[in-house]
C-alpha cells in the first residue's frame, strides 16, 4: 500500500483491496525488494512427497510444477466425470475398487462387445479394461459416439504413465469377420492426455457402423464385435518383444 505495508496477490483479493494493517486502499505498487528476495529463494518442488527430488529458484519452480513427471494423474475412467487424482498404484486400486473395472494380466487380449440396439449410439456404454504387462498398466477403451452425423465405434489404448514412457510401447487392435478385417497399430497415449482429447484426435481403431454391423453378421440388428489386440515393448533385441499370453 502507499504506507509500505506488503501482502501477496492472493491476500489482496481476500481483503477487498484494503490494506489489513492501515486500512488504506491498495494500489498496484510493486515491492521490488521482496521480488528480489523471492528470486533468490530455492524451494523444493511441491510434489517432493511423490518422489520429485528437484530444487528450483522460486519462479522456475512454478514453471517446473506444471510439467513435473511426479505430479498426480487424473483418473482415466471415461464413463463419468471422476475428480480423483493420485499416483499410478493408487489409481489402479481406485479403478478396481470404485469403478469395478476389469483387470487382466498379459499383453494379448480378446474382447467381445455386444449391444442389442446399435442404432442408439448416444446410449452406448463406455467400457474400460486395465491390462498389466511389462510391469506397467494400460487402459483399453471401447465406445460409441457421433463423428459428425455418422455413428462410429472406437477402440484405443492409453498408457498409465508419462508420454516419454508411453513411447517405449506399441500396440495393435484388430476387428473382423467374414474374411475381412481392420487392423490398427499405434503407440499408446499417456493418460496425461484426457480421454476426450485422444478420442477427438481419432488416434485409434475407428469402425463405421455399417462395417461394424457387417462384422456382426446375422440380420444387422445386434452389434457383436470381437476386438483382439497385443501390446509389445519396443527394444533393439527382437527376442525381448516376445510375450506369452495368459
Amino acid at each position: 500500500c502507499h504506507n509500505g505495508h506488503t501482502l501477496c496477490s492472493t491476500c489482496k483479493i481476500r481483503v477487498h483491496n484494503r490494506c489489513p494493517t492501515c486500512r488504506q486502499e491498495l494500489g498496484d505498487i510493486r515491492c521490488l525488494a521482496l521480488e528480489k528476495v523471492a528470486e533468490s529463494l530455492e524451494l523444493p518442488c511441491k510434489y517432493y512427497k511423490l518422489g520429485c527430488p528437484e530444487i528450483f529458484p522460486y519462479y522456475s519452480k512454478l514453471k517446473h510444477e506444471g510439467i513435473c513427471i511426479y505430479r498426480p494423474y487424473n483418473c482415466p475412467y471415461a464413463g463419468s466425470e471422476c475428480s480423483v487424482v493420485g499416483d499410478i498404484p493408487f489409481l489402479v486400486a481406485h479403478l478396481r475398487d470404485d469403478h469395478k473395472v476389469d483387470m487382466h494380466t498379459g499383453c494379448t487380449f480378446n474382447h467381445r462387445y455386444v449391444k442389442s440396439n446399435p442404432r442408439e449410439v448416444e446410449n452406448a456404454t463406455w467400457m474400460l479394461t486395465v491390462f498389466h504387462c511389462f510391469g506397467q498398466y494400460f487402459c483399453l477403451h471401447f465406445e460409441a459416439f457421433q463423428l459428425g452425423m455418422a455413428p462410429v465405434y472406437m477402440a484405443f489404448i492409453r498408457f498409465m504413465g508419462d508420454e516419454t514412457e508411453a513411447r517405449n510401447y506399441s500396440y495393435s487392435l484388430e476387428v473382423g469377420a467374414n474374411g475381412r478385417k481392420l487392423i490398427w497399430e499405434g503407440t499408446p497415449r499417456s493418460i496425461r492426455d484426457s480421454h476426450r482429447k485422444v478420442r477427438d484426435s481419432h488416434d485409434g481403431l475407428i469402425i463405421q457402423r455399417n462395417m461394424a454391423l457387417f462384422f456382426s453378421g446375422g440380420d444387422r440388428k445386434e452389434l457383436k464385435l470381437r476386438v483382439t489386440g497385443r501390446i509389445w515393448k519396443e527394444q533393439q533385441n527382437p527376442d525381448a518383444n516376445m510375450c506369452i499370453p495368459n
